[in-house]
């Protein structure tokens, strides 16, 4: 029987990882205050009009350090509070001090790469890697298997997921394209696998590349996929330890 393991949510994206207790999911919606905001770079061409892909953003595949950022969300003020091990702490509103956010963030940020420049907010809409309003969900089983393969043990915040099960043969979650989940009183119909790319190689303690993630997943199983996305159909609480039903 899979369990619901562990529920995280990105407030800023790629900006911090922040670990829950529950969450109320709505149907057609992103998980509420993930990736509710994103920082653009000075060459992106997104606006706070859409959704935009991530390479408009600053993130863990160009800049690993932002990967060591840690996230907490007082939701009844809109600030969040970021923690990096190099960097300290800032407690900010990303809108209204977008500057301040940048500026501190700013050292993470390799002098190669586009610079941060500017925050977006898309009301109603969180800015997920995926063109629909996706929950990603990963099986920690599957962790363990990448783990052995790469020689490492896991963070699953190298994989910044949203849901994470317990009780799966290791990759059963890729048996699930087209099929519904229920947990809790929530369910989510689960629409494609997920593609990785380097963000996952930075470890989420130092913000340093430590393992070649896409190199264990190719070599052990002939692709670079880790987890599905999901839509929410049908709203409803989902909690930790809350069984997880195929429909």
């Amino acid at each position: 029987m899979a369990v619901l393991a562990q529920i995280w949510r990105h407030p800023i994206k790629s900006h911090g990882s922040e670990a829950l207790q529950s969450v109320q999911l709505t149907a057609g919606k992103t998980m509420p205050w993930d990736r509710r905001w994103a920082v653009a770079h000075e060459a992106a061409k997104a606006d706070a009009t859409a959704w935009s892909p991530c390479a408009n953003f600053s993130r863990g595949a160009k800049a690993p350090a932002l990967m060591a950022i840690s996230a907490k969300t007082d939701e009844a003020t809109g600030q969040v509070t970021l923690t990096h091990p190099d960097l300290g702490s800032l407690t900010v509103d990303p809108e209204a001090e977008a500057d301040a956010l940048i500026a501190w963030a700013g050292p993470l940020i390799p002098q190669d790469r586009a610079q941060s420049a500017r925050v977006i907010r898309v009301p109603d809409r969180g800015m997920t890697d995926t063109d629909f309003p996706s929950i990603s969900i990963n099986s920690t089983s599957s962790l363990r298997a990448l783990g052995q393969k790469a020689g490492a043990e896991l963070d699953p915040r190298r994989f910044r997921g949203n849901l994470w099960l317990d009780g799966l043969g290791p990759w059963e979650e890729f048996e699930w394209i087209g099929k519904t989940l229920r947990i809790g009183t929530a369910e989510l119909r689960v629409v494609e696998r997920i593609g990785r790319c380097l963000a996952t190689t930075a470890n989420p303690e130092t913000g340093r590349r430590d393992v070649d993630m896409l190199g264990a997943l190719k070599d052990g199983w002939d692709h670079t996929d880790f987890g599905i996305y999901a839509e929410v159909v049908t709203s409803g609480e989902i909690r930790l330890n809350d069984t997880v039903e195929v429909l």
